[in-house]
């Protein structure tokens, strides 16, 4: 499983959705995930890909890591990983 399909099954399950209901362009407003959803959800991430997420949830737009889609929480993650190696 590579990294999107992790990140598409984290937010399938916090959505209560199937992996097959999101897509590389779904939006964490298109899947009803609300703000304490997504801070569980960025727990998740964190917790799958042992990565500390640099994230306000008191204000999403001050943070260096974009969650306005699938792919842009993907490139995210990618980047994190590839900055504690």
């Amino acid at each position: 499983m590579d990294i999107q399909e992790k990140v598409i099954h984290i937010l399938a399950e916090q959505a209560m959705l199937e992996t097959s209901d999101i897509s590389a362009t779904s939006t964490l407003e298109d899947l009803g995930i609300d703000s304490l959803g997504l801070v569980e959800s960025i727990f998740a991430i964190e917790e799958t890909f042992d990565i500390t997420v640099p994230f306000n949830a008191n204000d999403p737009t001050e943070s260096d890591f974009d969650i306005s889609d699938v792919t842009s929480i993907t490139k995210g993650i990618e980047l994190l990983i590839s900055q504690k190696a």
